[in-house]
């Protein structure tokens, strides 16, 4: 697996993209590195107490998270106008734009990790879902829109201000690939 290239969006500094994107590129590594030793593996001493393969599979899921949801953060990086389906799915829940950005940015000053809003098949409809880790997933349910909230996402360029990073988030959203992630879900 190779490392997928992002632009650079106009809101963070050089530095903090490339920073960031340097720890995306070691999820990719170490999750090539954890399938060799997959395939390596014995598998004998597997059991949910301590074992190589608990080790391994727990390692893998937490750097295959790792590398979703960095990819789609990044690729949801960009600037056009909410509209089509996403937008009247969005008003249909929420009411309006802004109260589902509002509720979005409060998750995502809530939480250390992730903030997504999904598709969730079981609840049919849109749900944002916020986490401080990523090897937390959520079954049956499809991320439309990511946004990173640990610290190494936008500490360099907005120290502790996370309100401000999000702030900038929503102004530099691709919401046009966004809708392109909804529209295949039917």
């Amino acid at each position: 697996m190779e490392p997928k290239k992002f632009k650079k969006p106009a809101f963070l500094s050089e530095r903090q993209f490339s920073e960031h994107t340097k720890l995306y590129e070691g999820y990719v590594k170490k999750a090539g590195e954890i399938g060799e030793k997959l395939k390596a593996s014995a598998f004998e001493d597997a059991n949910a107490t301590l074992s190589e393969v608990r080790s391994l599979r727990r390692g893998e899921t937490f750097a295959a998270c790792g590398i979703k949801l960095h990819e789609l953060y990044f690729e949801n990086l960009g600037a056009s106008k909410l509209s089509g389906e996403i937008a009247k799915e969005i008003e249909a829940k929420w009411g309006s734009f802004e109260k589902f950005r509002k509720a979005f940015a409060a998750s995502a000053l809530s939480v250390r990790g992730w903030v997504v809003l999904a598709w969730d098949y079981d609840l049919k409809r849109l749900k944002i879902y916020a986490t401080d880790s990523h090897d937390n997933a959520i079954w049956n349910a499809v991320p439309l829109l990511v946004l990173d909230v640990y610290e190494h996402a936008y500490f360099m360029d907005f120290g502790a201000d996370r309100k401000r990073y999000v702030e900038e988030f929503f102004n530099n959203i691709d919401w046009e690939k966004v809708g392109k992630r909804f529209a295949a879900l039917k």
